[in-house]
């Protein structure tokens, strides 16, 4: 028996082709299942009722803002953040309920590794199998204000790790892999843009080698064959694309509409 409560959230929007398989680890498990919606136009919003959540529809003001938003609806003091295309096991559950179970935690941050699947198979180097820091104590809790790459943020940090893994079916198809990739690499050059950020298309030509070299070499994933030297590619591209993309935006932007330098 868990001596601590737990809330889940998840922000969402048309993802009822893979929503099922991540509710069907939560609902009955977690003292509270909150979701919030931001205009999902297919099944979304039914299959989370089915499953008994709470449901709140709204707007999309970014990852960063949303996930505040989420966090407000979250009664119990233990918080766990899950996507709709992450699967908690049954041998992560027991591992979090064992967690819980102390009388005392002195850790506000647990992280959990994270078992990527990428095209039927997983892979297990680079940045895609880094842990997660996914379970967390609410009190001082907040999520930094960004449209992309939203990092939690806590008051004292204080670290617990798991070992069973949090399974994450992060990309349809191939289509899928390129299309995140491009959308988070454009609000991320919007966010450093509006930082006061610049950038030259030499530099985001430069980190296409150094982030591939990183993810392929650095970090192991010639290791996981050709799915990892598709990954590295992917990473390469995307590091170009969020530099060349601040280039864009500071080459088109009139002066008087910048922000500060």
């Amino acid at each position: 028996m868990r001596k601590h409560k737990l809330s889940c959230f998840l922000i969402v929007c048309n993802e009822g082709d893979r929503l099922d398989r991540c509710l069907k680890g939560l609902a009955g498990w977690v003292d509270q299942l909150v979701i919030l919606d931001s205009g999902s136009s297919d099944d979304t919003v039914e299959i989370a009722k089915r499953y008994g959540a709470e449901v709140h529809c709204t707007d999309w003001p970014g990852f960063g803002a949303q996930r505040n938003r989420a966090l407000t609806y979250c009664q119990h003091e233990w918080v766990l953040n899950i996507d709709a295309d992450e699967e908690v096991t049954r041998e992560l559950r027991a591992e979090i309920d064992q967690f819980l179970s102390q009388d005392a935690i002195k850790e506000t941050l647990v992280k959990i590794p994270w078992q990527t699947i990428l095209f039927g198979k997983a892979v297990n180097f680079g940045r895609y199998a880094s842990p997660q820091g996914k379970l967390f104590y609410k009190k001082g809790a907040r999520f930094k204000d960004a449209a992309v790459h939203e990092t939690l943020i806590l008051p004292t940090e204080t670290v617990h790790r798991l070992r069973a893994k949090l399974l994450h079916y992060s990309w349809r198809d191939y289509r899928h892999l390129q299309e995140k990739h491009i959308q988070y690499a454009a609000l991320s050059a919007a966010d450093k843009f509006k930082s006061g950020k610049r950038s030259s298309l030499p530099y985001a030509s430069l980190r296409f080698f150094t982030d591939f070299t990183q993810q392929y070499l650095l970090r192991l994933g010639f290791l996981d064959g050709w799915r990892g030297f598709l990954l590295a590619l992917v990473l390469g591209q995307y590091a170009f694309n969020k530099y060349a993309g601040l280039v864009v935006l500071q080459r088109s932007t009139p002066v008087s509409q910048e922000g500060p330098l």
